[in-house]
């Protein structure tokens, strides 16, 4: 594999090291611009950092990827399918997804329930970070973010935090996964100095290169 940038070598090596990477686990981390995605949201020390220590996990935000590629599912992009074909197709392909996830992430559950008030509510896939030690909820949307969404995963991070994080764990992290999302939905649904509730958008086929820059372009 050739890779002309210095510092998108310098990452790949140490991941590829770090976390024990096969040549096929490799080659699709880079086909799916791993360093790009992690790189958009960081500034040139963040980028510098990538490419000297690998990806490092110090804060929620650190984890987050947007866009998620979930290629390895097998779902067409412009077919219609459920959220349960896509969670269906997560849990079937787990390794692969755990390897998207990135470093320290363990599965704990699929459709958790939570109860209160004679009420129940499903969290479609629990999972749990070694590194930042703390739960990691996932929901999953077709279509486009609503604020009903973020708003629902405030109340599963809430009771995690309040009813199943114990004392010396840290915080829960809640992402939403959205085919697509209104970034300004975001910013004024959640609070200011928020840092526990995510919305990211994935893709079910691998992206071309100039389909990737259009989606780079556009989160900028």
């Amino acid at each position: 594999m050739r890779i002309s940038d210095p510092l998108e070598r310098s990452f790949y090596e140490i991941e590829a090291a770090k976390n024990k990477w096969s040549l096929r686990e490799l080659n699709r981390q880079y086909d799916s611009a791993l360093f790009t995605r992690l790189a958009l949201s960081r500034d040139k020390q963040g980028v510098l950092d990538l490419a000297l220590y690998g990806q490092r996990l110090e804060k929620p935000k650190d984890l987050i990827k947007d866009p998620y590629i979930l290629e390895f599912i097998g779902l067409p992009e412009q077919s219609s399918y459920s959220e349960n074909d896509l969670e269906q197709g997560l849990i079937d392909k787990l390794e692969q997804f755990l390897l998207e996830l990135g470093t320290g992430f363990t599965f704990v559950s699929r459709q958790q329930r939570i109860s209160f008030d004679e009420q129940h509510f499903y969290v479609d896939l629990v999972f749990y970070n070694r590194v930042l030690r703390c739960f990691i909820l996932i929901d999953l949307k077709l279509g486009r973010l609503k604020h009903q969404d973020l708003g629902q995963m405030q109340m599963y991070v809430n009771y995690y935090d309040r009813k199943m994080r114990l004392s010396d764990e840290n915080k829960t992290i809640g992402i939403v996964l959205c085919q697509d999302k209104s970034e300004a939905v975001v910013e004024f649904t959640l609070p200011e100095d928020n840092n526990q509730i995510f919305a990211s958008r994935y893709q079910t086929v691998l992206p071309s290169k100039e389909q990737l820059q259009a989606i780079l372009t556009h989160n900028k």
